[in-house]
């Protein structure tokens, strides 16, 4: 794959999570297929390209049309394209703060072992990766909001959700800094990522 292709793929993972962080803080549900994908992509550290990190291409499918909408301002969520640049932001200071990325680093390997014999979506797994991000990623600044129904928004389980699906939404944040992205993609190159995102989905 292009350096193109690597970024687009990225984000769209991170659209992808983010979709579920949306619908899931609206109405308390999920969708256990993307939410399983974003979930599997936390643990995936040493994942040979970024296709790896998601399984496949096809896996990401839903957050590149979702990329593909937000390019043509065809998107109607408005909320999720704030989302996305909360994260990317978030990204920024993250990377620069190398003891909570280490942090993180250590708290995803203590729990992969739990991850591979339960599953990535198991209750136990999710609620490790929701403390592991109120305990080091909520610490930076500044904080992804979510906006929500504050009957889901007061559960346990649905926060534990949310913040696991940011953790990964920051994962696939971090993929598309490192496969050479930045903001000034958004301004200089969205019909290059148009492109590659159009290539990619046939």
């Amino acid at each position: 794959m292009s350096g193109m292709e690597d970024r687009v793929l990225a984000l769209g993972g991170m659209l992808q999570a983010l979709a579920q962080v949306r619908r899931i803080a609206d109405t308390g549900q999920s969708e256990s297929t993307r939410v399983q994908v974003a979930l599997d992509s936390v643990f995936r550290i040493d994942a040979p390209d970024t296709g790896a990190v998601y399984g496949d291409i096809a896996s990401v499918r839903g957050g590149l049309r979702l990329l593909r909408d937000y390019l043509a301002n065809t998107n109607r969520d408005e909320a999720l394209g704030k989302l996305g640049l909360s994260v990317l932001n978030l990204e920024h200071r993250f990377s620069s703060e190398a003891a909570v990325a280490a942090k993180v680093g250590a708290g995803i390997e203590s729990l992969s072992a739990q991850a591979e014999r339960l599953g990535s979506t198991h209750p136990d797994v999710v609620a490790g990766l929701g403390s592991l991000y109120a305990d080091t990623v909520s610490t930076l600044r500044p904080r992804v909001m979510v906006q929500g129904n504050p009957h889901y928004l007061g559960q346990a389980g649905v926060v534990a959700e949310i913040r696991a699906l940011l953790l990964a939404a920051l994962r696939s944040a971090v993929l598309w800094r490192q496969s050479g992205g930045s903001l000034w993609d958004f301004l200089f190159r969205r019909r290059e990522m148009a492109a590659a995102i159009d290539s990619m989905l046939g």
